[in-house]
């Protein structure tokens, strides 16, 4: 236990025995205690007979559990009565005499003896026993009938640790949610009480039924609310110090939610197609402290249709009726042409119209006998004269029609051909037309047949039947005159006609040559437009100049009303009005992400007054067969019996409509200065609007720093972002005071700025630094993006000039007869003739179309003379120069296999 405290002299039950003197007194007084504690306990177990239990003492006070703070002793105090001696005894041993105040009194009621003792306990007394056991103090009362133990009184040492066991954390909750922030507070004697603040004010769970402490000191908010959004902090107190937790941040948020549609806005249109719209707002409610927004559209659109009033017209007058009694005739019309509908006006004007008769007229009531034979007079010699005129015209079609059966007289193909003779090379081979197109700019000597004009892989090859023997050896002669020594004389032409005086006057962005029967290609190099005249398109007999033109979107003013954007360039053929026996192709690329749910496309064609009207929608049954459309991913291909401007016209139906913009860095190839620019530039994803970009930058001196990319873009009404980052500092700064640049999107949803970009200039911070690394951002707000990463030298490199097509992979932009075909023209007739008829066992063209896939386009096919041929030509259109004709073999063979004499020959045909 320890070194205990020094003993005192023990406490005598009477007077006497405190007088004793010496070690005596001391021996007496510890046997009388011990006898009185004897004593004592067989008087509580059997009081003496005659005694009184009143005579026992009693505690009016008894010592209570203290606790030591800091060093500061405690003082325990008990009062009983009767009581002649009152001790303390603290863990078992004897508290000496002198450590006692002692208070004596009497009790005024009862003239009882009061006694009343004090002893003081200090933190070094408690401390010498520390971790043994608990100090403890107890009172004994002595009377002259015995004695009385009170109860014990512990003396602990207060103290309250520093840290929380566990402190409140920081959270984010939804409006509504319950919330528990747990606290559990340092150790201390006695334990802690806990209470918490809200912004250092007290949270009082009686004023608040949100709000109540669990018994682990847990607060819990029942359902968060906006004005509990607060600091919370845990505070621990007892009697010896006060701690704080750290504050916790309670945030209540809201998501925001979306508030009913308003209605549908009136259609964009007053007459036709157009759209309307409706939106709401994130405003129920409206997000806050950081809550989600509402996710999904704020606005939508829909296709609506207009009915366009439609005045009244005239029709033409009726003939005048005879004349009357009254000397007068009239003549009548009516409102019909059209009648007017949808609030149309009325028409204006008469419907009746009455005049005069002649005075001759109204005198007499019958013609004379003599006026009769003058009409019939009349009436011969006019029938004697159209007679002659039939016989002059029948007469001069005869000799005209000869010029097929043998092309001997040249000036059929003046511009275009030296005179071709269709003969028979061979005896046994009569009927096979050799004709060996020439593209140079002189005279070609050609022997040979047709057949073997495709060499190496490229050879079509049927094995179902011999479709074309070869050709004996005969030796013809074909010219065609140069582009460039025509150049000058057919554009000058040209810009003598009202209508092309907005063509180019240069041959940059044009082709041109001349055709006949044999039809031909025009296409524009590098650009992905091209014109494709099928055989026999071209009357025989006629002889056409047809050119090809892109226009710069600046030089012709194409309308868009609504939504509408454009898809494709704006592409010229021409003349106008030239008759086509079959339809022309015109291929084009286009930019966009085609939907049915979510785009109207249509094809528009400008009027020779200078107006652009729709010719066909994409998708819906054509209203005439002069035009019909192939859209695919990247490319169109319209079919087209009338020459003219066409432009492909897109309206999106919702905000997932999306085009392709072509994303494409630029940089000066060579930096002189500190300055050094870098040209983002987002282009309409076609060929042809990234072949001017790389002719600008070529005069600008600029290079490709980067593969190009593909963005797509939607109808979202939210802006383009550009922004560039992750420079290195130390060699590089920027002189972009914003953190990115931004398109507005209408400059590029519609189509009609060809050459949008974005400049980042950047300055070097020494002229020796010559490698550039940093990363640009190109995004729309709310939709798609893509990154570059730039890493390269300024100085040297040009890793990517190969997308810069050089200026001499040009190709020819004219090519006239067979040799603008993959398929030689023999073989072409034949497969033409064979699957034109309806085959056993479907074996015809419908089952070509079937092979290649153009089986979705059966009924336009079905409504041409020849269906098969225009599945040739749309071969032809989509394959040249790079198609691959093993493979159309492959698909005319097996139709082949479904019927073994499709493509059997005649020994005469071999």
């Amino acid at each position: 236990m320890g070194a205990r405290p020094r003993r005192r002299r023990a406490p005598a039950a009477a007077a006497a025995t405190t007088a004793a003197p010496g070690p005596l007194g001391a021996l007496l007084a510890v046997a009388l205690l011990a006898a009185a504690g004897a004593q004592q306990s067989a008087t509580v177990a059997n009081p003496v007979s005659g005694a009184s239990p009143d005579l026992l003492p009693h505690f009016q006070l008894e010592p209570e559990d203290v606790y030591i703070v800091k060093n500061k002793a405690v003082s325990l105090a008990c009062r009983a009565t009767p009581a002649t001696q009152i001790y303390f005894k603290c863990n078992g041993e004897w508290v000496h005499q002198g450590d006692h105040v002692m208070q004596h009194s009497t009790d005024r009621g009862t003239g009882l003896p009061v006694m009343e003792v004090r002893i003081e306990v200090t933190r070094q007394q408690v401390e010498k026993i520390f971790g043994l056991e608990e100090y403890w103090c107890q009172c004994v009362a002595w009377s002259s009938s015995g004695t009385t133990k009170s109860q014990k009184a512990f003396v602990r040492i207060a103290y309250l640790r520093k840290n929380f066991e566990q402190e409140p954390t920081a959270r984010e909750v939804s409006i509504e949610q319950g919330i528990v922030l747990p606290c559990r507070p340092p150790e201390g004697i006695p334990p802690a009480e806990v209470e918490w603040l809200r912004n250092e004010e007290l949270v009082d769970p009686a004023l608040d039924a949100n709000v109540y402490v669990t018994p682990e000191h847990s607060l819990v908010l029942r359902q968060a609310r906006l004005a509990d959004t607060a600091n919370y902090t845990c505070v621990a107190k007892n009697i010896v110090a006060r701690r704080r937790s750290a504050s916790a941040a309670i945030t209540v948020y809201v998501n925001g939610g979306w508030s009913t549609w308003t209605q549908w806005s009136g259609c964009s249109t007053s007459c036709g197609r157009g759209w309307q719209k409706r939106s709401r707002t994130c405003t129920n409610p409206t997000p806050l402290n950081g809550g989600a927004f509402c996710e999904g559209q704020n606005m939508q659109k829909t296709a609506c249709t207009t009915l366009c009033p439609v005045d009244g017209a005239w029709s033409e007058w009726s003939k005048w009726s005879v004349c009357g009694a009254e000397c007068t005739h009239w003549r009548s019309r009516e409102c019909s042409e059209p009648a007017p509908r949808n609030g149309g006006q009325d028409c204006h004007g008469p419907e009746l119209d009455t005049r005069n008769c002649t005075s001759e007229l109204c005198s007499h009531a019958a013609s004379g006998a003599e006026d009769v034979a003058l009409y019939v007079g009349l009436v011969a010699v006019a029938v004697c004269l159209v007679l002659l005129l039939l016989v002059g015209v029948l007469l001069y079609c005869r000799k005209k029609g000869g010029l097929d059966a043998d092309v001997a007289d040249s000036s059929i193909l003046t511009a275009g051909f030296q005179p071709v003779s269709i003969k028979p090379s061979k005896a046994d081979n009569p009927g096979l037309l050799t004709i060996q197109p020439d593209l140079s700019t002189t005279t070609m000597t050609y022997q040979g047949s047709l057949c073997p004009r495709q060499d190496g892989p490229a050879k079509l090859q049927l094995p179902n039947g011999h479709l074309l023997s070869p050709l004996g050896a005969g030796r013809h002669t074909l010219h065609r005159s140069s582009p460039a020594a025509e150049g000058a004389d057919f554009v000058a032409r040209l810009s003598t006609q009202s209508y092309f005086r907005s063509l180019p006057r240069g041959t940059n962005n044009m082709a041109y040559g001349t055709f006949n029967f044999l039809g031909g290609r025009l296409m524009i190099p590098n650009t992905g437009i091209s014109l494709l005249i099928p055989p026999d398109a071209i009357p025989r007999g006629k002889i056409y100049e047809v050119y090809l033109t892109l226009h710069k979107q600046e030089e012709v003013r194409l309308p868009l009303a609504g939504c509408q954007t454009l898809l494709s360039p704006i592409v010229s053929c021409g003349p106008p009005g030239v008759l086509l026996t079959r339809p022309a192709i015109l291929a084009m690329g286009h930019c966009v992400e085609a939907s049915a749910e979510n785009w109207s496309i249509r094809l528009k064609k400008q009027s020779c007054e200078g107006t652009w009207e729709d010719v066909l929608q994409l998708g819906a049954e054509p209203c005439t067969d002069l035009y019909y459309c192939q859209l695919e991913a990247q490319a169109c291909y319209i079919f087209t019996e009338q020459l003219g401007r066409f432009a492909l016209v897109g309206e999106s139906l919702s905000m997932a409509a999306s085009k392709r913009l072509k994303l494409v860095l630029f940089a000066p190839a060579a930096c002189p200065s500190l300055e050094y620019n870098i040209r983002v530039y987002c282009l309409s994803d076609t060929q042809d609007t990234l072949k001017e970009v790389i002719q600008l930058e070529k005069q600008l001196g600029g290079q490709l720093i980067g593969a190009p990319r593909v963005l797509h873009f939607k109808d979202s009404y939210h802006n383009l972002r550009l922004s560039i980052h992750d420079m290195p500092s130390s060699l590089w700064k920027s002189k972009l005071l914003a953190s990115y640049q931004e398109i507005p999107f209408y400059h590029i949803w519609s189509g009609l700025q060809p050459f949008l970009h974005c400049t980042f200039t950047l300055e070097r911070l020494s002229p020796s630094t010559c490698e550039l690394a940093c990363k640009i951002w190109v995004w729309q707000v709310e939709g798609d993006g893509q990154s570059f990463t730039v890493n390269f030298n300024i100085a040297k490199d040009t890793r990517f000039s190969d997308w810069l097509v050089p200026d001499s992979e040009v190709g020819a932009p004219a090519l006239v007869g067979p040799s603008a075909f993959k398929i030689p023209f023999l073989i072409r007739q034949k497969i033409i003739s064979s699957l034109d008829p309806p085959g056993t066992r479907g074996a015809d063209w419908r089952m070509l179309a079937q092979k290649l896939n153009l089986d979705s386009h059966l009924s336009f096919f079905a409504s041409k003379p020849s269906p098969t041929a225009m599945i040739l030509n749309l071969w032809e259109a989509r394959h040249f120069p790079n198609g691959n004709l093993s493979q159309l073999a492959a698909a005319v063979a097996e139709v082949g296999k479904q019927d073994s004499a499709l493509f059997a020959v005649s020994e005469a045909e071999c």
